[in-house]
């Protein structure tokens, strides 16, 4: 590294990785949470009409305004709130961050969860501290509170639900946390679409309360486009800092034709939230593995080692599989994540692997819900790793 570069750039931003994306090349990619589903073929061709006239030779709408108006009437933002659009929600989460961002500030969340909420603290020069869930994966409230006194956060993000958990924390508690929060708390709605929980009706209630959310998880992941939704006069303190033209023209204009086909994304996520109860009921009958609850596109797993049929690590956490014991299927004693997941990868599927190994998600894996076809081959493929 050369000099210049230790004299300019600082410190901890030296000692960061970037955030790796994995090449699929032509596996089946089911590690990044995506719709699988393209729109109908009718539906592209009107979409290409839509966008002939589209005047790229002009700045976008700064304001975004049409769409704005769309995103908020789909997403039943309450009268009285405003919203503010960023290139996709990590953009927003910045903004918070750099409004937020006093000498000793700082950002916290349950952990695990996104990533970019730690990643976007460090760049912001804010402290990040992260209290563990436990062991369900649900929050630990003595343990949030107590940091919540200690630490007086500027801003809580809660994923819900969370990522990569799958699970929905307890309303109640979330609501407790918004209570005692001293600073902001932002609910992180980015799988809203999958779950049948929301806080976005309560943004009236709380002053200090925000939802974001993205339309990625719905189909729409190529335009790169998240809402951030609470009272105006927070909205309006983030939007002095959203750069100008964020969003491009094409986004605008291709996410309010989508969104004014919301019947289409709707049924595609109906689609994937029946098939993610399909993939459940088949991992069910694998002897060894454990999967999370979720409420979201994905499902969290966890190899483990082969006990008898009756033990607790065998009846998976589900609440639709609690009575159900191991089918035909086991999984190998000596058999670990790591080695399912270069199997997997060898059959041309790809999921996610967490370099965890001795956390909350040691020996687990993440895989999205595809379309039926991609996850039987999943299936398929995971049982041949099996003896």
């Amino acid at each position: 590294m050369s000099h210049l570069v230790k004299q300019w750039i600082r410190e901890d931003i030296r000692s960061l990785s970037a955030y790796h994306v994995p090449n699929p090349g032509k596996m089946i990619k089911l590690d990044a949470m995506e719709n699988p589903y393209c729109w109908p073929q009718s539906m592209q061709q009107e979409w290409l009409e839509f966008l002939a006239d589209a005047p790229v030779n002009r700045y976008p709408d700064p304001a975004a305004e049409k769409l704005v108006q769309q995103i908020e009437t789909v997403m039943a933002v309450p009268k009285g709130m405003k919203s503010i659009l960023g290139n996709g929600s990590d953009e927003l989460i910045q903004i918070i961050c750099m409004a937020l961002s006093q000498p000793g500030s700082v950002v916290m969340a349950p952990e695990p969860t996104f990533v970019m909420y730690q990643m976007i603290a460090r760049f912001t020069n804010m402290n990040y501290q992260g209290i563990p869930l436990d062991k369900e994966f649900q929050l630990d409230m003595p343990a949030m509170l107590q940091a919540m006194e200690i630490h007086q956060p500027a801003v809580i993000f809660l994923a819900y639900p969370n990522n990569p958990t799958g699970n929905l924390f307890s309303a109640q508690d979330v609501r407790q946390i918004i209570d005692k929060a001293p600073g902001l708390v932002v609910v992180d709605e980015a799988y809203h679409a999958f779950a049948d929980s929301s806080f976005m009706s309560l943004l009236s209630e709380y002053n200090n309360l925000l939802v974001m959310r993205t339309v990625s998880k719905m189909g729409l992941a190529g335009l790169r486009l998240g809402l951030l939704s609470g009272s105006p006069e927070w909205i309006d303190e983030f939007d002095k800092i959203r750069l100008p033209y964020n969003i491009n023209v094409l986004t605008q204009l291709s996410a309010v034709f989508a969104l004014q086909r919301y019947d289409v994304l709707e049924q595609q996520t109906q689609q994937i939230c029946r098939d993610r109860e399909k993939v459940k009921e088949q991992l069910n009958q694998i002897h060894g593995l454990v999967q999370y609850p979720s409420a979201a596109n994905f499902i969290l797993f966890k190899i483990e080692s082969p006990q008898p049929i009756n033990s607790p690590a065998v009846v998976l956490q589900t609440s639709s599989s609690a009575n159900k014991t191991a089918g035909e299927f086991m999984l190998d004693k000596s058999m670990s994540s790591d080695m399912i997941f270069a199997g997997l990868k060898n059959e041309g599927i790809l999921i996610k692997r967490f370099a965890d190994t001795s956390g909350s998600l040691a020996n687990c894996l993440r895989v999205t819900i595809g379309t039926a076809e991609e996850n039987q081959a999943f299936i398929n493929a995971l049982k041949k790793q099996i003896i």
